[in-house]
């Protein structure tokens, strides 16, 4: 059975009140404005949102994935993913192939321009994050972990698993 830590009031958290997770909603809403404000500065003078980053984000973490694996990540529409890899594309940085194997399908990579892109963006996160990861301590960030992960959806978990492993250049 697992443990679960205790809350600053001595509750478990076990037994959370509706305005405890109302707090930690709100306390989410809060911290993901945090985590993008710096690569939306980024973005912003590009022209793009938020939908670029994630694509720039999961190219650089499966190179040569396909079109499709992307729209299953990223849960966006079809019409959406194209617009969003037609401006990359016409910007310098993704590049799309064709299939080798299954011609109607596309392969897409980040151009050096686009890792460049996507260090700028990484590296502006991963300081916000280390920063609270130190401030927080080691089972804090381990907790942390924990709750994204049941937070996911059995699909999204597949995929988060899918690239967990990977290292951290790719």
């Amino acid at each position: 059975m697992n443990q679960t830590p205790q809350g600053t009031s001595g509750q478990t958290l076990l037994f959370l009140t509706d305005e405890q997770l109302r707090k930690g909603i709100e306390a989410m809403f809060f911290a993901y404005r945090g985590f993008t404000a710096d690569p939306d500065r980024i973005l912003s003078d590009l022209a793009y949102g938020r939908a670029h980053h994630r694509a720039i984000h999961f190219i650089h973490r499966s190179p040569g994935t396909t079109v499709n694996n992307l729209l299953a990540i990223l849960g966006v529409t079809k019409q959406s993913l194209n617009r969003v890899l037609r401006s990359l594309i016409a910007d310098g940085l993704v590049s799309s192939t064709v299939g080798k194997r299954d011609k109607r399908e596309r392969h897409l990579h980040l151009t050096d321009k686009g890792a460049a892109l996507e260090r700028s963006l990484s590296d502006a996160q991963r300081d916000r994050m280390r920063s609270a990861y130190r401030a927080a301590g080691p089972a804090a960030v381990a907790g942390f972990r924990q709750v994204l992960e049941a937070m996911m959806d059995d699909e999204m978990r597949h995929h988060y698993l899918a690239l967990v492993d990977k290292p951290d250049g790719r």
